[in-house]
């Protein structure tokens, strides 16, 4: 099927559609770790996975943006299930940056294709060969991975010395040459399903092993010869925290709508007056509200600022995509803050599994935990570049 033809406004109204029903499966996705089957298939009829799949191969080819709104808005449902469209779904955008014959291979087979990931470079070692790499590793979090057919392994490929790196790719790998090892037993976040993958001494020809240094924006990457328009001009290392951050915007969302709503009835129980009328709350209240909006300005003005420099075919300057990036982590961390402040004023119906407060804090406390989201991290990075330093990263 189809889906070049669907707009912003009816992939949202698609996604506001959905979220009933994803909140009413919320805790049997939680209890099963993954992506439920019969979800995965509704995002399937939608079309919600393929927002920046090109159209040429039939998907909707969004402005950048779009991956905030969507992902956001299926996460005041569940959290979980927003996290695997945002990332399976932007695998339909990096690949892309990959060879037109690559492209082909994946999307003329199945245009519906789920792809996973793991972009932790350290965990995966790659040495040049003969047309292209021989890979090993064992690499974490790999969310989605169970629904998937193909996994994108970010490899750092070491010179003849086995010590010196030389290049840094992102290797295509189908489901027949990668190990899952179920080490997904965790707080939060538990429907992602992202558990290990491995791999030993496999072959990735070139044409399926990106080179990320050629991705820093414009299109200079072998998808370039193909796909011209502004989303294939995007930095993918600068910009691929907001597929997953936008989770933690919708899930405080989630939350913000779910508190209100109870309190509007809700009678305490020890006083038997109006919890609505208590100006402690109503404090609380607002507060969660300005750090939910001003997290929302702060992710989708960083990412429309990716889809103007694209727009205008101009890669933005690492301090600019570095400053882009803190921007995007203080949102998530103001999502977090939000719920927390929430969870504080809600009372002991918050310690019930049955009561999805409890699910929205763990959730957003967990993708918090992401090293994309740590703002010591991306602070510092940002901090040395606007203070004249030097910050060494090849991918940016």
């Amino acid at each position: 099927m189809s889906f070049s033809s669907v707009s912003y406004e009816e992939a949202m109204r698609r996604a506001r559609d959905l979220v009933p029903t994803l909140a009413e499966r919320a805790q049997k996705c939680e209890d099963a770790r993954v992506l439920l089957p019969e979800t995965e298939k509704l995002l399937h009829e939608t079309g919600l996975f393929r927002y920046h799949q090109p159209k040429r191969y039939g998907g909707m080819e969004l402005p950048y943006v779009a991956v905030v709104d969507i992902v956001a808005e299926l996460a005041r449902g569940c959290p979980s299930t927003a996290w695997n469209v945002g990332n399976l779904g932007c695998h339909h955008w990096i690949l892309g940056y990959y060879e037109p014959e690559t492209q082909d291979e994946v999307w003329r087979a199945n245009p519906d294709v789920l792809i996973a990931s793991s972009i932790a470079l350290a965990a995966g070692r790659g040495r040049k060969v003969k047309d292209g790499f021989i890979v090993s590793g064992r690499w974490p979090f790999s969310s989605g991975v169970d629904n998937c057919d193909w996994n994108m392994l970010a490899v750092t490929v070491y010179g003849e010395d086995g010590k010196s790196a030389i290049d840094w790719r992102l290797c295509m790998v189908p489901k027949t040459d990668y190990k899952i090892i179920d080490t997904w037993y965790a707080m939060g976040m538990i429907g992602t399903g992202s558990k290990d993958i491995e791999v030993k001494e496999i072959f990735v020809p070139e044409r399926r092993a990106l080179e990320l240094t050629k991705c820093r924006g414009g299109l200079a990457h072998p998808g370039g010869k193909l796909n011209t328009g502004p989303l294939f001009r995007i930095p993918i290392v600068a910009a691929a925290g907001h597929p997953l951050a936008a989770t933690a915007l919708g899930a405080a969302e989630g939350a913000l709508e779910h508190v209100a709503r109870s309190f509007k009835t809700r009678i305490g129980i020890y006083t038997g007056a109006k919890v609505s009328e208590f100006q402690a709350v109503q404090i609380k209240i607002a507060r969660a509200r300005a750090l939910v909006d001003s997290g929302r300005y702060l992710m989708r003005e960083s990412a429309i600022a990716f889809d103007r420099y694209a727009e205008r075919n101009e890669a933005p300057d690492l301090e600019t995509k570095l400053r882009l990036r803190i921007q995007n982590t203080m949102a998530v961390m103001q999502s977090r803050e939000a719920v927390e402040t929430l969870w504080s004023c809600y009372g002991a119906n918050g310690i019930y599994t049955r009561d999805p407060l409890q699910r929205f804090l763990r959730d957003t406390q967990a993708i918090n935990q992401h090293f994309s989201f740590n703002f010591d991290i991306a602070g510092s990075a940002y901090g040395t570049v606007a203070l004249g330093g030097r910050y060494a990263n090849p991918t940016m």
